[in-house]
This record gives structure tokens, sequence and C-alpha cells, in this order.
């Protein structure tokens, strides 16, 4: 039975990443949700999550996420492979009265559409690391050869806006010339940070390379969630809202005029920004 419905015109999206990737995932749900208010973070004070401690990213996670549930947040999204591989269970336990939605590697549509039975995963250490991988591995991809690559530097190229620089295009060439010689006809993007890169690994890999972006699939199960939970009535919905980010708060642990621009690079929107500090792994 699912809980009762609440009032819906009150009922925020909390969305969080070490910095811009998420911003992907955010992009999707103005798409498949635009009438919900969200607040987006950016834990910019400690991008990138990927080459951290699990135990570090989950401590980060949680307080973010009571940060944003105390800001009247009804659902969270952790856009952020990194932090679900390190945190999503963690969360769920910590919040149980809150719908948590995370990442999970594309790895089930890439196994069940591959031709060459040859996949490429990009992803970073905390997500290759985590037991959610693994168990996505081991329950969809038993006959299918993964070829692995953390991309070192790519995540760092994209917060730093340098999504055609050289740099860039080193990077993604290391990564997927080993596996178009392996014959891979499918690519799953493993870090909310990587679609904003999706030309320069098209011109890398060819046309003829599936490349699969997480987030669209991720903005549908929110929407799930939301309407599961009783937090979004589909029969009588908000005002629908032509530019959802007006109704998105942003706010960065890092340099807000950075942010700024990142927003206006990545989504093409004028925003301003607000900063969070850490104190004592809490925010302020």
């Amino acid at each position: 039975m699912r809980p009762p419905m609440s009032d819906n015109s009150t009922a925020k999206i909390g969305v969080f990443d070490s910095g811009v990737g998420g911003l992907s995932v955010l992009r999707a749900i103005w798409q498949t949700i635009p009438e919900l208010p969200v607040i987006y973070l950016a834990d910019q004070a400690h991008v990138p999550y990927g080459p951290r401690p699990l135990e570090e990213v989950r401590s980060f996670a949680e307080a973010i996420s009571r940060y944003l549930i105390s800001q009247g947040c009804r659902i969270i999204v952790v856009a952020c492979n990194a932090a679900s591989a390190a945190a999503l269970h963690h969360l769920r336990a910590r919040f149980p009265a809150i719908p948590i939605v995370g990442m999970e590697p594309a790895v089930k549509p890439a196994a069940e559409h591959t031709q060459s039975g040859v996949v490429g995963v990009l992803a970073t250490p905390a997500t290759f690391q985590g037991a959610l991988y693994a168990s996505v591995v081991e329950r969809f991809a038993s006959n299918v050869r993964l070829i692995p690559h953390t991309c070192p530097g790519l995540v760092q190229q994209i917060e730093a806006g340098e999504l055609d620089a050289p740099e860039t295009y080193r990077i993604l060439s290391e990564a997927l010339e080993p596996m178009l010689l392996a014959r891979i006809d499918t690519i799953v993007l493993g870090c909310t940070h990587y679609p904003f890169v999706i030309p320069a690994i098209q011109q890398i890999a060819g046309p003829s390379v599936r490349v699969i972006d997480p987030a669209p699939a991720v903005a549908k199960q929110t929407r799930r969630q939301l309407i599961a939970y009783g937090l979004f009535d589909e029969d009588n919905p908000p005002p629908l809202s032509s530019n959802p980010d007006r109704h998105t708060r942003f706010i960065t642990t890092g340099n807000v005029e950075k942010f700024k621009a990142a927003l206006k690079q990545l989504l093409n929107i004028d925003a301003a920004p607000t900063q969070l500090r850490w104190s004592q792994n809490l925010l302020e």
C-alpha cells in the first residue's frame, strides 16, 4: 500500500553531485518533471569523489542529504555514480521515510543490445570498487565482455569547462582506443560528468558505437518514486513550467563564480548560485 497523497505543491526534489556532472541528470529531470522545484547541490569543495575512499564519500553524501531534507526536499536524487556506489544503501537506511534515487551503471541495457558482445565502461574508481557495480555485472553481464577504464583527470577537465581541449581528447583516446581494438559496439557512461563529452566520445569512437547516457532513465525513476510516495499527483499536477530553471535553487560548496560559469556553459542558463561551507562534516 502506497503512502497517502501529500501536498505536491510543496514537494521539492533534492539533487546532488560532487560537482557539475549531476547537471546532466538535472537536465533530464527538467524534461521529465518540469512542474516541481529542485535544489541542486554541487559539492565542489570535494570534487572529484571518484578517487576518494568509499567511507569518506559516504559521510559527504549523508551530510548533504540531511541538509537537503532540512530545506524541504521530499526526495533525494544521488546524481553521482561514485556517491551512489558508496552510499546508496546507507542513505536509504538513514532516511527510511525519504525516497532515494541513485545512479546504477547502465550495464543491463548495454548487455541486452550489444551485437559484438564487448562493452566499454567509463567510470571512476569508486564506482568500479562499489558493490553496486559488482552486483549489476553479476546479474546482467555474465555473457558479455566488459572493458573498464577510469579516465583519470576527465572529471577535472569537465569541471574546468575544458570539453573540447586537447587534454580531454587525449584522456578519452587513451581510454577508448584499446576498447575499439577489442571491437566494442557500446559504451556505458558510469559517471554523470561524462555525458557532457559525448560529442568528443562519438568523434573518437565513430557513429557505429552506441553511447548510453543513464540520465533519462534516472529522471523517469524519480518521477515513478514521486508518484509512489504520494508526492506527485498526475491527475492534479502543479502548473507546468516552461522554464524549470527558474524554480531551481543552485548551491555549491566551492567557487560561486566558477559554478555560475559552468551553468551557463553546460545548461545555457543565467543563475545566481549560493555557497555553503563545510564545518566538521556539516554544511552551514
